[in-house]
C-alpha cells in the first residue's frame, strides 16, 4: 500500500518495532553512501554511512547477513547506543539480487538471533521488491547533492580546482548544462569534455574581452543574484549579450565573494527552461561556499608567503633559503656571502630604526642589481645571501660587483664572498667557504668581492 520509498521503509520500521524492542533502521543506497531512510527513536542515529563504513557498510557490499551476538568484539560495530550487545543486519535484494540497502537491528537485552534472522530477511525481501515496484531508492535530492559538493569544495587544494569543482556542482543541483566560475577576472578551467555550449560561451567571452566580463561581474554585485524564465519575444539586458551569441536561453547569474574582489557564478543552458527561485537560492548558497574556499586557500598562500619571508625587508629568509641549497647544482650555482660594512655603527649612533632603513634600501638596490631568476634571502641582521645560476665562476664575480657598485649609489659599500658547489660537497660547506671568502674581504679593508677558492 506503500505510495513511496520513504513511506515503505517507514511501515516496515513501525511494524517490526511493534514486535522487538530492538533499535530498528532502514539505510538505503543513494549516490555513494547508505542513507538511513526510516528509524525507530534513539539518542543518535546515523544519517549517511559511506558505503563499506560499519556491519551495515559490510552486508551491503557482500550481501550476504551478519549475525552479531556481541558487537564488542566486531571491529566493524558502528556505536549508536552505550547499552546494544547484539545485532543483526540483512541486505535489502532488488528482484536480481542486487543489495540496494539494508534492514538493521541492534537489541541492548540478550536476544537469539537465529528466528529474527529469518524474519528479518523476509521482511527485508518483501520491501526491497515494493521498492523497486515504486522506481528504487529516493533519489539524492537538490540539498543532498550540494552538501557533497560542499566537502569536495572545502578539500579541493588549488583555487582552479575550487573553480572547477564549484561548476561541476552548480551544473548537477541546477540541472541546466553549462556552469562557469569566474573570479577576478579569471575563468575556471574547463571540464575535460566540455559542452558545445560551453566551448561556445568560452570563445565568446575570449572576443568580448575582460571589459565585458567585468560589466557582469559588476552587474551582478550591483543587483544581486537574477535569472531568466527562457521567455520568448523579451530581449537579455546588454550585458548578457556575448552569452545569447554562444547560443544561451536560460541563465542564472550569482555574485561571488567581495564586489572589488569576487566574480560571478553562470549557471546556463541552451534550452528554454524556467528555473524556480529555489535553484537560485541554491546557487547563491554554492557561490558562497566557493568563495569560502577560495578565500581559504588565499589565506593560507598568504600566511605561507608571510611565514617565509622576512618581515622587514619582504626577502626570503631560511628556511626557503636552506631549501633552495640543498637544490645547488655543483659548479653552476654560485652562493654570494653578503654583509653590510660598518652596519653596527649606523646602529649605535643614530638607532635600530635608521638601520632598518638601511636594510630595506639596501634590499631594494641589491634586488635591482640581480638578474631575473637571481634570488636574494636575508639570513641574519645584516647578512644576505644571494643564489645564482652561472656558466662561469667568473660571471659569478661580475654580478657580486654589479651588488658592491648598487650598494655604493645608495651611499653604503659591502664585502662580498663567492663560493661555487664543489661535487659532492654540502651546502652548508659552500656557504660556509662564501663567508670565508667574505671575511677575507672584510680584512682587506671591504667594499669589495672575492672569490672562494676551486
Amino acid at each position: 500500500m506503500a505510495s513511496s520509498t520513504p513511506e515503505a521503509c517507514r511501515w516496515t520500521v513501525t511494524a517490526l518495532s511493534r514486535h522487538t524492542p530492538a533499535t530498528i533502521s532502514v539505510l538505503l543506497a543513494v549516490h555513494d553512501r547508505l542513507r538511513c531512510v526510516a528509524a525507530t527513536g534513539a539518542w543518535q542515529v546515523f544519517a549517511t554511512v559511506p558505503a563499506r563504513t560499519g556491519i551495515v557498510g559490510r552486508v551491503y557490499a557482500t550481501g550476504g547477513p551478519a549475525v552479531v551476538p556481541d558487537v564488542t568484539v566486531d571491529p566493524d560495530y558502528l556505536p549508536v547506543r552505550p547499552d546494544v550487545t547484539a545485532e543483526l543486519c540483512v541486505p535489502v535484494l532488488d528482484p536480481t539480487g542486487r543489495a540496494i540497502g539494508v534492514l538493521d537491528l541492534q537489541w541492548s537485552e540478550p536476544t537469539d538471533l537465529e528466528p529474527w534472522r529469518e524474519t528479518a530477511q523476509r521482511l527485508a525481501d518483501g520491501l526491497g521488491a515494493r521498492i523497486a515496484a515504486l522506481g528504487g531508492p529516493p533519489a539524492e535530492s537538490r540539498s543532498e547533492k550540494l552538501l557533497r559538493h560542499a566537502a569536495a569544495l572545502s578539500s579541493a587544494p588549488t583555487e582552479g580546482e575550487v573553480m572547477g569543482a564549484a561548476a561541476r556542482a552548480a551544473r548537477e543541483v541546477s540541472a541546466l548544462s553549462t556552469a562557469l566560475l569566474l573570479i577576478g577576472g579569471q575563468l575556471g578551467p574547463s571540464p575535460a569534455t566540455p559542452s558545445d555550449l560551453e566551448t561556445r560561451i568560452r570563445a565568446e567571452l575570449a572576443a568580448a574581452g575582460s571589459a565585458a566580463l567585468d560589466r557582469m561581474v559588476e552587474r551582478a554585485h550591483r543587483y544581486g543574484a537574477g535569472y531568466t524564465l527562457g521567455e520568448t519575444g523579451h530581449p537579455p539586458t546588454e550585458d548578457y549579450r556575448p552569452l545569447t551569441r554562444a547560443g544561451v536561453r536560460t541563465l542564472v547569474a550569482v555574485p561571488v565573494g567581495p564586489t572589488d574582489a569576487g566574480g560571478v557564478l553562470l549557471v546556463a543552458d541552451e534550452r528554454a527552461l524556467r528555473p524556480d527561485p529555489t535553484t537560485v537560492s541554491l546557487m547563491e548558497l554554492l557561490a558562497g561556499q566557493a568563495w569560502t574556499s577560495v578565500d581559504r586557500l588565499r589565506t593560507l598562500a598568504r600566511l605561507r608567503e608571510q611565514a617565509s619571508s622576512d618581515p622587514l625587508t619582504g626577502l626570503r629568509h631560511t628556511g626557503p633559503f636552506g631549501q633552495r641549497i640543498a637544490a645547488a647544482t655543483p659548479g653552476r650555482t654560485a652562493l654570494l656571502a653578503i654583509d653590510v660594512d660598518g652596519f653596527k655603527t649606523v646602529n649605535d649612533t643614530y638607532g635600530h630604526q635608521a638601520g632598518d632603513r638601511v636594510l630595506v634600501g639596501l634590499a631594494r638596490a641589491l634586488e635591482g642589481a640581480l638578474r631575473h631568476g637571481d634570488e636574494l634571502y636575508r639570513i641574519g641582521g645584516d647578512e644576505f645571501v644571494a643564489v645564482i645560476e652561472v656558466s662561469r665562476p667568473e660571471e659569478a664575480v661580475r654580478i657580486a660587483e654589479r651588488l658592491t657598485e648598487a650598494a655604493r649609489r645608495i651611499g653604503r659599500t659591502i664585502s662580498v664572498g663567492v663560493a661555487l658547489p664543489r661535487p659532492g660537497e654540502t651546502p652548508d660547506r659552500t656557504l660556509k667557504r662564501a663567508d670565508q671568502a667574505l671575511y677575507a674581504v672584510k680584512r682587506q679593508g671591504r667594499d669589495g668581492v672575492l672569490l672562494s677558492a676551486a
